[in-house]
């Protein structure tokens, strides 16, 4: 009985976001993009995915509060035995705003026009508390900030996670020689 409780409050708090979920990634990266991105903290530290296969991914694991984006785009190309592919799923924009809670992205990159409030770079990764859940090694480098807003969202990762996902509006293709996010 114990085992199943501990099972269970572990799953109710990755559902709820506090605790990432640790999994090998796929070996494929792909695109997200939004045209507006606003939440209430950011805590983000470098690390390594490890793919099934043993390779490592350097990612800069980016974890955001509540986040509001004004729409959303995911996308990523996955070859098959018909030829290569592209999965894609959209959200939000004329449906409304997309939300996510103690959203965890590990992306290789970042772009947009950004406007962070109170900001501070170069704080031990151990000891972030902007976002719940997400901390570092002790001695490795970090960063946070307060409240965030990033205009024409632009990244390629590894991996996503989150609480509470609110699509609004949710579309998924897949289609040969579809069309990528960006």
């Amino acid at each position: 009985m114990p085992a199943v409780l501990a099972v269970g409050v572990m799953a109710n708090v990755m559902a709820e976001g506090a605790l990432a979920a640790s999994f090998a990634v796929s070996g494929t990266s792909f695109q997200v993009s939004s045209g507006k991105l606003t939440s209430q903290g950011l805590a983000s530290y470098v690390q390594t995915d490890k793919s099934v296969d043993g390779k490592g991914h350097p990612v800069a694991l980016l974890g955001i509060g509540d986040a509001r984006l004004s729409d959303i785009c995911q996308s990523a190309q996955v070859k098959t035995p018909v030829g290569t592919v592209v999965f894609k799923l959209t959200a939000g924009g004329d449906a409304g705003e997309v939300t996510a809670s103690n959203l965890v992205i590990d992306g290789e990159d970042l772009v947009g026009d950004a406007r962070f409030g109170t900001a501070e770079i170069g704080r031990d990764a151990s000891t972030l508390d902007q976002v719940p859940g997400v901390r570092g090694e002790k001695g490795k480098f970090g960063l946070q900030a307060g409240d965030i807003e990033v205009a024409g969202v632009r990244s390629h990762a590894w991996s996503a996670t989150g609480g509470n996902f609110r699509l609004k509006g949710m579309r998924v293709d897949v289609s040969i020689g579809g069309k990528k996010c960006f």
